[in-house]
């Protein structure tokens, strides 16, 4: 499925009504796959240890890698050892594998390298979730505790908490695919434990999410690093008087050109789908002016990329009551499928 989602998802077109009948059934089996696991314990599979869940219930980027390194940290500062998988969308792998930090982001796919570079702990990919967690733990069984990033609706892998990471322009129409980019429905939102929200929610979508604790997330970061030499940094100030070209291959590139803007950069915006397999080529324009990429970007480009290339590294800022809510959930040892 593609990454980059279609103009009329973001509103109830002619196009979305025409639809309407497909998401109908989409949902209806979507809807029968889960009960189907929920009902029948056979079907999912428990690991020996505890597992959190980071989601969505929409197609494209809400933020959610950001929130997995969050949540790796605050797990390591309460004495858990964390492990990660993940899918590897984009990436060539097939099977089970772990990441390394260095690795191919076209072998592994471009989230599951970052996270392995950022978190330093360990990571496999595998779009059977289980056997990617299986054979985590069975080359680090020193691992308590597994993230599984963006597993909300692999119902085969039985979880112990679910954080769902929501931006509400992600959420579009509101309707099912394909009339709509969600998944599930946003009432699927009052049966996680915990909703990490991207930006301001409106008053429908909290009206949907019900009781659910929702805590807000912002990211920071105040310095560049070069992609020609990881040693060097500067400040935001190192671009006055100059146009900064910002790369962006996000789910929501905006976002990133909006928060450069913030820091006083003048900023000409370079768009690109959702997980886009950058070449030289893509970096092969106004020489001797600088480019500044998004994490997930540079990891696909620190091979090739031109002199004068930075990459712009953030941070989730998470209030402390969510890791609080999450390791009160993971210690009382509650299980949901």
């Amino acid at each position: 499925m593609a990454r980059s989602s279609p103009e009329w998802w973001q509103r109830r077109s002619l196009v979305a009504h025409l639809l309407r009948p497909l998401s109908a059934l989409f949902g209806a089996l979507a809807a029968t796959r889960r009960r189907r696991y929920r009902s029948d314990l056979r079907r999912v599979e428990r690991l020996p240890v505890p597992v959190i869940i980071v989601g969505n219930i929409a197609v494209g980027g809400s933020g959610k890698t950001p929130v997995v390194d969050w949540l790796v940290r605050e797990l390591r500062a309460a004495g858990w050892v964390p492990g990660v998988v993940s899918r590897g969308y984009g990436g060539q792998f097939d099977g089970v594998a772990l990441v390394p930090a260095d690795g191919d982001t076209s072998l592994y796919g471009d989230e599951p390298v970052l996270l392995a570079r950022l978190t330093a702990c360990p990571v496999a990919v595998g779009a059977d979730r289980p056997a990617a967690a299986r054979a985590l733990l069975a080359r680090h069984p020193e691992c308590d505790v597994i993230v599984s990033d963006d597993g909300l609706q692999h119902y085969r892998l039985a979880r112990d908490v679910e954080l769902a990471v929501v931006d509400e322009r992600t959420l579009g129409n509101r309707w099912l695919l394909p009339a709509g980019p969600l998944r599930e429905p946003v009432s699927r939102l009052r049966e996680v434990d915990v909703v990490i929200a991207h930006g301001a929610l409106s008053a429908e979508v909290r009206q949907a999410i019900g009781g659910t604790p929702v805590f807000p997330m912002r990211l920071e970061g105040d310095a560049f690093i070069s992609l020609r030499d990881a040693t060097s940094w500067c400040q935001p100030d190192a671009f006055t008087g100059r146009r900064v070209h910002a790369v962006a291959g996000i789910g929501r590139p905006e976002r990133f050109f909006d928060q450069l803007r913030a820091m006083g950069l003048d900023v000409v915006p370079h768009p690109f789908p959702d997980h886009h397999p950058f070449t030289p080529a893509d970096l092969a324009f106004a020489p001797g002016e600088a480019k500044v990429l998004t994490s997930k970007d540079a990891v696909k480009c620190s091979a090739f990329a031109p002199a004068d290339t930075w990459e712009f590294p953030v941070r989730a800022q998470i209030p402390a009551g969510a890791a609080e809510h999450i390791l009160e959930k993971l210690s009382h040892g509650r299980q949901t499928a």
